[in-house]
């Protein structure tokens, strides 16, 4: 009996140590830390945080696994969790509710992954934060109050990101920073506010003045991890440390030009020039009436730091080409526009005195195009204007050598359309617009082929199919008779032929030959599915009767 009740105890010790042991995930390791127990988890195949982790971690660890987001309510039972390291993932994207049910969260480090964007107002729920590491991710912005909720905030690691522009305001939000500029803030805290900024491609203009300022005159209590920081851009400032550097203030573009009022001759070349000095340096588009068909060469190049130079260049103006050309100039600043008016005049036949003047040939500005093709129709489009002060007449000519059709239409000038919704399909056609009465030019004309009748198509490959399956068939039919009948005895062979000759009787083919008997025709025999590839002669009849006597 002494002995059951020894055992039975042996049994509850062992349940209770068993039971007494802490949860750990499979593939991950647990142990205790003097700031308490320690959940880590590296190399381990996690597609999801855990969510049946338990309440008494105080650091968790998981890295190098393939996690892709933080989900809301990722953390729901870790209330006392301190330190969450997820390094060397693969995060993209954190839910504004991930860091929920966390208040006790001092450490959060999320280097390595693929962060664009940070919802920065979730950090409300970490009121406790100090320290921040966000370096090696795809970080490319920061809003001017991203830091306003981090109120412990102390160290902030956003260096090897993608940031090229940060205002100087993000770290004068900052409530670590406003609360040590106050007279009674003490040397400690002075010295604990920590910032990486460096390996980021930073764009050196006027946007970056206040950040580079504030850099410059950087004192306690804010401590740069690496004080060299380099602009990337643009070309002039590439290379230069932020120190080295002078900014200018930001300003809206100003554009001036030349000459904004431009009189020229038909077939005259012309080039249209807008400056414009913005800071940062502008981008500058045209805008024109006719930009839709009429597309000319612009040439932007720099003329200065903060200058930038545009050309449009018109060759062989028409008369089309009169009108007011819209130069743009736009910066993150604002806009700016300016308008250039062009006057394209005809051109006029010089002649000598006392002699008759002889008109010249009527010229046009013609444009064609094809909008749409289907197998049996065709869209045209075109804009069409004579170089002369009258009206004129044009002609479209639509025809085709295969089809042995041509259509003739008179359309008066501008911009017109027109189908044609009866061409055969496959067919190769050419559209031509010409002055009325005169034949169409170099370059006044469009070639296209309608498409193909698919339905056709298929019927002649189905067609094609069967026939070549017959003719493997009948091909086959009559060499495996011979072969059968070759090789059996004369008298099966007589039996063979007295059945092939019986069944030739009565063919279960129509004759290959037309009805109207020709010469050309009788030396070809007629194919039938019996088998035979021979035709009934006169000789071939006498010899059956003979055999039949016998």
């Amino acid at each position: 009996m002494a002995s059951v009740f020894h055992y039975f105890l042996l049994v509850l010790v062992f349940l209770d140590t068993h039971a007494a042991q802490p949860f750990c995930l499979p593939g991950c390791t647990c142990s205790e830390e003097s700031f308490g127990r320690t959940l880590q988890c590296t190399s381990v195949s996690l597609g999801k945080i855990p969510g049946n982790l338990s309440e008494e971690f105080k650091q968790v660890r998981i890295e190098n696994s393939p996690l892709f987001e933080m989900p809301q309510g990722s953390f729901i039972n870790m209330s006392t969790l301190e330190y969450l390291w997820l390094n060397f993932n693969n995060i993209s994207v954190i839910h504004l509710g991930a860091l929920e049910h966390l208040p006790e969260l001092r450490e959060l480090r999320l280097e390595g992954n693929k962060l664009c964007s940070v919802p920065w107002t979730a950090f409300r729920a970490t009121p406790l934060l100090r320290v921040l590491d966000l370096k090696r991710n795809k970080i490319d912005a920061l809003p001017e109050l991203a830091l306003q909720f981090l109120f412990s905030l102390t160290y902030l690691d956003l260096s090897s990101n993608r940031l090229t522009v940060v205002s100087k305001s993000v770290f004068l939000n900052w409530p670590a920073y406003q609360k040590c500029r106050q007279p009674d803030c003490g040397a400690e805290i002075l010295s604990s506010l920590v910032v990486a900024l460096h390996d980021n491609p930073w764009v050196c203009d006027c946007r970056l003045r206040g950040l580079v300022q504030f850099v410059k005159s950087i004192t306690l209590p804010v401590i740069l991890v690496n004080s060299y920081l380099i602009c990337q851009g643009p070309l002039s400032k590439a290379g230069q440390l932020f120190h080295e550097t002078e900014l200018s203030a930001c300003m809206k573009p100003q554009i001036s030009t030349p000459s904004a009022n431009i009189t020229i001759r038909v077939g005259q070349n012309v080039i249209l020039r807008c400056l414009a000095q913005a800071s940062p340096s502008p981008s500058i588009a045209w805008t024109y009436p006719l930009s839709m068909w009429r597309e000319f060469d612009v040439l932007t190049s720099s003329t200065g730091e903060d200058t930038a130079l545009s050309e449009l260049a018109i060759p062989a103006a028409h008369l089309v080409d009169s009108g007011n050309y819209t130069c743009m100039a736009s910066n993150s600043i604002g806009k700016s526009t300016l308008v250039i008016s062009l006057h394209v005049q005809p051109a006029q036949a010089l002649h000598a005195p006392d002699s008759l003047s002889i008109p010249s040939e009527g010229n046009a500005y013609i444009d064609l195009r094809v909008v749409k093709q289907t197998v049996h129709g065709i869209l045209l489009e075109w804009l069409a204007v004579a170089d002369t002060s009258k009206e004129e007449w044009f002609t479209l000519y639509i025809a085709s050598d295969e089809a042995f059709r041509k259509e003739v239409v008179h359309i008066g000038p501008g911009i017109n359309t027109y189908a044609v919704d009866d061409l055969l399909p496959g067919t190769k056609y050419e559209a031509c617009l010409s002055l009325e009465g005169q034949p169409p030019h170099q370059g006044q004309c469009v070639a296209f082929v309608t498409g193909r009748d698919a339905g056709g198509l298929e019927a002649r490959e189905r067609l094609l199919h069967v026939t070549v399956v017959l003719c493997v068939v009948l091909l086959a039919v009559p060499v495996g008779a011979y072969a059968w009948a070759a090789q059996g005895p004369c008298s099966c062979s007589k039996w063979v032929l007295r059945c092939c000759l019986h069944r030739r009787k009565a063919p279960s083919c129509p004759p290959a030959a037309p009805q109207s008997r020709d010469d050309s025709f009788r030396e070809h025999p007629a194919v039938c599915d019996d088998g035979e590839g021979h035709i009934d002669t006169e000789g071939d009849k006498e010899k059956e009767g003979t055999e039949d006597n016998s």
